[in-house]
């Protein structure tokens, strides 16, 4: 699937939990596709956990 259509399904997604569930339902959606999305390059090998952790750089302050 390339990421045009994964974006559009993510827009459709969030513009249904909009229209029928309100703001709360869209802020719900968005953040648990954002978790998911992260989750996913994690299982996919492009991201490591403890890259969230790690300073940028090496040097010390």
């Amino acid at each position: 699937m390339s990421m045009a259509v994964a974006g559009l399904l993510a827009g459709m997604a969030l513009g249904f939990a909009g229209y029928f569930g309100g703001f709360g339902a869209f802020l719900l959606v968005a953040a648990l596709g954002t978790i998911g999305f992260v989750v996913g390059r994690i299982f996919d090998g492009d991201l490591e956990p403890g890259d969230f952790f790690r300073p940028r750089d090496d040097r010390r302050r």
